[in-house]
């Protein structure tokens, strides 16, 4: 087992699902973990008791937008002066079309967004941190899924899965584009896919459809431990130190569709992500 002693990782989504099972297993291997959601405490005395370790922190924050993103940053520094693994983690399929304060359509918002305003909230921390690593989920969801950057508010064709796919695509973009941005300084940027997993994020939709896919689909999902194996293997492993840019399945290198490798679309969307954060 790799041992962490001494580094200190933020795992988003860390309530439930396979974000809990990343947090019990880093902390197993020593990190101090810091336990991010909007209701941290409701699994903490579980991940405490499982994972053996008292190094085990939480952090109340609602990435759903970008006041929520930057407030979560300033929470964690206002603790910490280091960061050595990120897993950008916490996601939605939300059942029906909705806009946050911000604008921008809910799912992309958090799915998206969420990752972008936290990363590069700490970017500074983590490059003074180095070796370090960030881990986003994505999703095998991203295929078949095309992006209009000018379109974040899902004006046109708005559908649960088709937005979710959109939401992942965005995912496998900004790794791309953190990737080119993180060259020579000691940070590496990876994604994966899961798996199909056992959790609540189509049931929790409160579409009709979402709940259709949650039940009827259970029987063919991972457990959330097999569905948080890649992301541990990524944050954790000597087996990728110094990796970056891949997308990974079952702890494989994966092939991504034509528009996730599109490095100009990735600095299309990285470029309208920022001016939304500035403006």
């Amino acid at each position: 087992m790799t041992d962490l002693t001494g580094k200190i990782a933020l795992v988003t989504g860390a309530s439930s699902g396979i974000g809990k099972e990343t947090a019990i297993a880093l902390a197993r291997m020593g990190a101090t973990v810091v336990c991010l959601s909007r209701d941290p405490e409701r699994a903490a005395a579980e991940i405490r008791a499982r994972s053996g370790s008292s190094k085990i922190e939480t952090l109340a924050a609602d990435l759903g937008t970008i006041a929520g993103g930057k407030q979560a940053a300033a929470d964690f520094l206002a603790r910490h002066d280091r960061l050595h693994i990120l897993v950008n983690n916490a996601g939605a399929a939300y059942g029906q079309r909705e806009l946050n304060a911000d604008g921008l359509e809910k799912t992309i918002a958090l799915n998206h967004m969420g990752y972008f305003v936290l990363t590069n909230a700490l970017l500074d921390t983590l490059e003074a941190s180095a070796p370090a690593r960030i881990v986003s989920v994505a999703s095998r969801a991203h295929k078949g899924a095309r992006l209009d950057v000018d379109d974040l508010a899902m004006r046109n064709g708005w559908g649960q899965r088709r937005v979710y796919g959109i939401s992942k695509l965005c995912n496998i973009l900004f790794t791309k584009e953190l990737t080119r941005r993180l060259a020579g300084t000691g940070v590496t940027a990876t994604c994966l896919h899961p798996g199909v997993v056992a959790t609540n994020i189509w049931g929790a939709s409160g579409s009709l459809g979402g709940k259709l896919v949650g039940l009827l689909g259970k029987p063919f999902m991972v457990t959330p431990a097999q569905g948080a194996d890649t992301i541990i293997w990524l944050a954790a492993s000597p087996d990728v130190a110094g990796e970056s840019g891949g997308y990974y399945i079952r702890r494989q290198l994966a092939p991504t569709s034509a528009a996730a490798s599109d490095s100009a679309l990735a600095g299309r969307l990285w470029a309208t992500s920022a001016a939304l954060v500035k403006r």
